[in-house]
C-alpha cells in the first residue's frame, strides 16, 4: 500500500488495514494485542480502541519518517517526533481526553517492547500527558432510571428481545455492572442466585449481591427467549443468536432517550453511575460501594460524593427562601 505523506489525514485510517511498518514491528504489534487480550483480559472494545490508537500513531510515523518504521526506528525516536504527532492531532480537532488516551496506548505498547527486550524508547518518557478537566459521573435520577428500565421493552416488536433489554438494564442498574461485564456473562453463571461473581477489569474478580428484581427480570427474559445456547453460551443474545453486541444495547438506549426526553448523558454506563450515586444517597459507605463497583482506587469512588454534594447544592439554591430572595 502507498505510504501516507505528511499532508495526508493519516490519523483516521482503518485500523484493520495492513500497517505500513517493518515485519518485526508488525509482529510486535500482533504480540502486544494478543497479550492485552489474553493476559490482561481487557474487553474487546478496549482492545479495539488500543489497536486504533496505536495504528494511527504508526501510520503517522510512516509518513513522518519517510518510510515504514521498524523496531530500530522506534528506538531512535526523539521527543520532537512525539510532539509532532500530538500537534497534528490537536490541529485536527482531537480533544485532550482523546490525546491522553492515545498517549497512554503508546506508552503501554512501548513498555511491552521494553519488557520483552525488543526496543527501548526513552523519548516517550519526556512527553507529558495533557492535563484533563475533572469530570463528574452523570447519573440518572431515580425516577428516570426506573422509567428507562420499564420503558425499554416497548422499543422492540419481538417480546423476547424487549424482555432481554429490560433484563439487561435492570442488571446494569441493580448490580452496577459495566456493559462489557454484563454482556460477557454466560447462562451457566448468570444472575439467578443471591450473589454474582464478576470478572472485572484486568481479570479482577468481585462478588455483587443480586436483587430479587434483577433475578425476576432475567428469569422473565429466559422464559421468553426462543434460543438456548447452553450453559456455556451467552446470557444476552442478539437477534441472530450470537452474543449481544454492545452497540445494539447502546442504540436501544439512544432510542430510549428520545422517547423519554432523557439527556444525552443517559447511556448504559450512566446506569452504573446511577447505581453508585443512589446507594450513596441512601446511606451506603464508600468502601462498600468501591468493592461493589470493582474500583481499584477509593479516589475513583469518591467522585460520587461530589455528585451528591452538587445535587444538594442545586436543591438548596432552588428551594431555600433566602437563596430565592437573593437571586441564587
Amino acid at each position: 500500500m502507498p505510504l501516507p505523506t505528511a499532508a495526508d489525514d493519516d490519523l483516521t485510517g482503518d485500523p484493520a488495514d495492513p500497517l505500513p511498518v517493518g515485519a518485526d514491528l508488525d509482529a510486535a504489534v500482533t504480540a502486544w494485542l494478543g497479550w492485552i487480550a489474553a493476559e490482561r483480559r481487557l474487553a474487546d472494545n478496549t482492545v479495539h480502541a488500543y489497536r486504533r490508537d496505536l495504528s494511527a500513531f504508526l501510520r503517522f510515523l510512516a509518513g513522518h519518517l519517510g518510510g515504514p518504521p521498524d523496531l530500530h526506528a522506534l528506538s531512535e525516536l526523539l521527543p520532537a517526533d512525539f510532539r509532532a504527532y500530538f500537534a497534528r492531532r490537536s490541529n485536527q480537532g482531537y480533544e485532550r481526553t482523546s490525546n491522553a488516551r492515545a498517549l497512554a496506548t503508546i506508552r503501554g505498547f512501548f513498555r511491552f517492547l521494553d519488557r520483552r527486550g525488543l526496543a527501548h524508547v526513552a523519548a516517550v518518557l519526556a512527553i507529558r500527558s495533557p492535563r484533563l478537566p475533572r469530570s463528574l459521573p452523570k447519573p440518572l435520577t431515580e425516577i428516570d432510571a426506573l422509567d428507562a428500565v420499564r420503558a425499554v421493552a416497548v422499543l422492540s416488536d419481538e417480546p423476547w428481545i424487549g424482555a432481554r433489554d429490560v433484563a439487561l438494564l435492570t442488571l446494569l442498574y441493580g448490580c452496577g455492572l459495566r456493559i462489557g461485564e454484563a454482556l460477557g456473562l454466560n447462562r451457566g453463571r448468570g444472575p439467578m442466585a443471591e450473589t454474582l461473581l464478576i470478572a472485572g477489569k484486568g481479570g479482577k474478580e468481585r462478588i455483587v449481591p443480586v436483587l430479587p428484581a434483577v433475578r425476576q427480570a432475567v428469569a422473565a427474559y429466559l422464559d421468553l427467549c426462543p434460543l438456548d445456547p447452553g450453559p456455556n453460551g451467552p446470557l444476552f443474545l442478539g437477534a441472530r443468536g450470537g452474543r449481544l453486541d454492545p452497540a445494539i444495547a447502546q442504540k436501544q438506549v439512544r432510542r430510549l432517550r428520545a422517547r423519554l426526553g432523557l439527556p444525552e448523558t443517559a447511556t448504559p454506563h450512566a446506569l452504573r453511575h446511577s447505581f453508585a450515586t443512589h446507594l450513596l444517597v441512601g446511606g451506603g459507605d464508600l468502601r462498600t460501594i468501591q468493592e461493589l463497583l470493582g474500583h481499584a482506587s477509593l479516589s475513583t469512588t469518591q467522585r460520587y460524593t461530589e455528585v451528591d454534594s452538587a445535587r444538594l447544592t442545586a436543591v438548596h439554591r432552588a428551594t431555600h427562601p433566602r437563596a430565592r430572595r437573593d437571586g441564587g
